[in-house]
């Protein structure tokens, strides 16, 4: 019996035009109704989820729960925060020195701001700033000792990023050490290694006494494939990549059709 449900943000609970669809919310609420735990799961901050557990009813509640930065941070919706892993001043700056090499602009994001190190900000910055409401702040490597590191973003063109992606030598060493997860065309996301959606859905699963069999997964893009090869039961929106489609047992239609509410209604209500 599914007793989570694991909800990537863009593109996937979201349509097009970032917004929360009255079916979406209807299915959500009925599933809550239920007694069944559902997680938004994103690469974004907690300020950039915010506003739509507060639609949900889930907003600043004890036993309900979000995961953030892709892993990096699981909490209750109250703030509450259960597991946090971020990167250390020295991740950052072999991280930022990479950037440097690939030539693609590079950002830290935490629950208070982006930073970045490049003077000429990258559009996808003031993209990204917009999209979840945080500030951004320019800052050189040497004044970044003391920040939170929950997520580092490779961001730019995405043909820029492919042709990064295919510098293969450059990437080999930090493999071992970094989990690189392409969560846009125009992002590539990286965070500690054992850190991805699917880890902290594990860790957050096992704290409320149950296992991969009782979790669903609905995704989309590659930051999310790591949960979706976890749960029971995983579930690809109709505009996932392919990769995502491959590792799902069920596919839903898009995000501007309803796939979430589609889903949750034919695979975990009663």
């Amino acid at each position: 019996m599914i007793k989570i449900i694991a909800i990537d943000i863009d593109k996937t609970l979201l349509t097009s035009q970032n917004e929360l669809a009255p079916a979406t919310i209807k299915a959500i609420k009925a599933a809550t109704a239920q007694g069944i735990k559902v997680v938004l799961s994103t690469g974004r901050p907690l300020i950039g989820v915010t506003a739509y557990l507060q639609q949900l009813g889930l907003d600043n509640q004890a036993t309900e729960y979000v995961l953030t930065f892709n892993g990096a941070s699981v909490a209750t919706t109250a703030g509450n925060v259960l597991t946090e892993e971020a990167l250390d001043y020295a991740d950052y700056i072999e991280l930022e020195a990479l950037a440097r090499r690939l030539e693609l602009h590079f950002q830290i994001e935490n629950n208070e701001r982006l930073y970045t190190a490049n003077r000429d900000i990258g559009e996808y910055t003031i993209y990204e700033s917009s999209l979840v409401g945080i500030p951004v702040s320019y800052r050189t490597p040497e004044e970044m000792r003391d920040v939170l590191m929950p997520k580092g973003m490779f961001i730019d063109q995405p043909e820029l990023i492919t042709a990064a992606l295919a510098q293969k030598t450059l990437f080999a060493p930090f493999t071992q050490r970094f989990n690189f997860m392409r969560s846009a065309p125009f992002f590539l996301e990286v965070t500690r290694k054992n850190v991805n959606k699917g880890n902290a859905l594990a860790k957050l699963a096992e704290q409320l006494g149950l296992t991969a069999a009782n979790v669903m997964a609905i995704g989309d893009q590659g930051n999310d494939l790591s949960m979706i090869e976890y749960a029971g039961t995983g579930v690809a929106m109709g505009n996932a990549i392919d990769s995502i489609k491959t590792a799902a047992q069920h596919i839903t239609t898009d995000n501007d059709h309803d796939g979430v509410a589609q889903a949750i209604e034919k695979l975990a209500l009663n």
